[in-house]
């Protein structure tokens, strides 16, 4: 079988010369084994030395080295890649901007060498950070609960923690794949026949009553899409939404009842310090196996490449919606069995990122608003249109990004549409494999997009919305350009 593209790009990197430092990764793999030095350089064919040198980051890993890793060690070469260090230096780096003030934020240099060397401790200084952020926040609010109720009696009410941060977080750590339900929903969609051009509705309701005992009923939603009750065995589901929506929710409900122990397993495994967390990621790891059920990996990936990742004939081939298409292409990352790496977001017309996951570099802003160049915010003015263009990010990686608005229904006309933009995007290394491509000069000129305004190291955009927070402003007397200020 041929090697997954991410790890041929990652033996190419090496053999370009590209250094990859893994003295971290490496001495993390041999302690959790019991190992000693002595004992790891022998499996390695190695000087106790060499070894040495590599886990202190003094040498870099050659491609030997490389093969010679994945085998001790018995890991997909993945593992080694730098991806997830460079989406941990980006997170890094925003913080250490957002406290440094006026101060002299560390280079990027200084902050790869400290993923590279101590990536726990880096870890560590996110988190505390994302602790101040959620500190700040809360006073923020006190003082404004009090400025509009001096009259209040007694103290307001805590602003609940952010298990939603919690959960994004831990499904980014597992590179938005989780293997054992994947692989699960995968063997149950085989023993159903879903995905194989059926009708998803007929093949879930049958299964639910087959496999679960629950009996399903549609109707008036009363307030709620889904509800099911447990003594009864009847699951209800609003009869006025789509039916790739209802089809959803019934493999929602159905793998919450087959696969309660693999999730509350993964709930275990997460050991959230947010009580919270574990429930709403309970409800996030039941939509991810719904996915994973109506639209099975080897299958879905093997559509995907044929049709070249069109999301249109991909949702008219397994009866889905088009969200859900770009859902599941962003959690194509199985080890030894991967497809494009996608980012996915969804942005609601405030410009608020309310789903965002990504097997990319590709960064969204933890803090403030994504950059307003992203033609995501476009799609909204051009309603059932795909569109597709070239952007540049920062540190020079392009994006063939692609963005289309989409509404949900309310269901009467008391209850208005929700609309959404849905982003999806890959690095244009991809762009063969991709039908949006297609007519995109991918040598012209880019959009040239940035994180966000707050750290966007670009000094020359004339859509910026307000300066980045580590750098001098000067405004000047005499003159007025679009924006009103320079920065240093």
């Amino acid at each position: 079988m041929r090697k997954p593209a991410k790890v041929d790009g990652l033996f190419c990197k090496v053999a370009m010369a590209e250094k990859l430092y893994l003295g971290a990764k490496v001495r993390k793999l041999r302690e959790a084994r019991g190992w000693t030095l002595e004992a790891c350089a022998g499996r390695l064919a190695l000087s106790p030395s060499y070894l040495s040198q590599i886990e202190t980051n003094q040498r870099p890993a050659t491609a030997r080295v490389l093969i010679a890793l994945t085998r001790a060690f018995d890991v997909d070469a993945s593992l080694f890649d730098l991806d997830g260090d460079a989406r941990l230096i980006a997170d890094l780096r925003e913080a250490v901007t957002d406290v440094a003030g006026h101060a002299e934020a560390p280079s990027p240099v200084e902050l790869k060498q400290a993923v590279t060397t101590t990536p726990r401790l880096a870890r560590q200084f996110l988190a505390l950070h994302q602790d101040y952020r959620r500190l700040d926040e809360r006073l923020k609010t006190l003082n404004e609960t009090l400025g509009r109720d001096e009259r209040a009696q007694g103290s307001p009410a805590q602003t609940p923690t952010l298990p939603y941060e919690a959960v994004r977080d831990f499904i980014h750590d597992r590179d938005n794949y989780i293997d054992i339900l994947d692989k699960a929903a995968e063997a149950l969609a085989e023993q159903l026949g879903l995905g194989a051009g059926g009708h998803p509705e007929r093949d879930l309701e049958a299964a639910l009553n087959d496999l679960c005992g629950v009996r399903l009923a549609t109707g008036e939603g009363r307030g709620a899409m889904r509800r099911f009750d447990p003594a009864a065995r009847i699951l209800y589901v609003d009869a006025s939404l789509p039916g790739a929506t209802r089809s959803f929710l019934m493999a929602h409900q159905l793998v919450l009842l087959r696969f309660h122990d693999l999730i509350e397993h993964e709930l275990d495994r997460a050991a959230f310090d947010i009580p919270a967390a574990r429930d709403v990621c309970r409800v996030g790891l039941a939509n991810y196996a719904a996915g994973a059920l109506l639209l099975p990996y080897r299958r879905f990936l093997e559509a995907a490449r044929e049709l070249r990742h069109d999301v249109d004939r991909l949702r008219n081939r397994f009866h889905v919606s088009f969200e859900q298409v770009c859902h599941r292409l962003s959690t194509l990352q199985r080890p030894g069995w991967r497809g494009v790496p996608f980012y996915f977001a969804r942005v609601d017309m405030a410009g608020n990122i309310t789903k965002r996951h990504s097997a990319t570099r590709f960064q969204f802003a933890r803090f403030g608003g994504a950059c307003p160049l992203w033609n995501v915010h476009e799609a909204f003015g051009a309603p059932d249109r795909i569109l597709v263009n070239l952007s540049e990010m920062p540190d020079g990686s392009r994006y063939i990004c692609i963005a289309k608005s989409v509404s949900k229904p309310g269901g009467s006309y008391l209850e208005p549409d929700r609309r959404y933009a849905l982003g999806l995007g890959c690095e244009i290394e991809h762009a063969d494999q991709l039908v949006y491509a297609a007519g995109l000069d991918l040598n012209g000129p880019p959009t040239r997009m940035g994180v966000s305004c707050r750290i966007c190291e670009r000094t020359d955009c004339a859509q910026r919305a307000f300066p980045p927070i580590d750098r001098t402003l000067r405004v000047p007397d005499h003159e007025r350009g679009v924006i009103p200020y320079t920065l240093s």
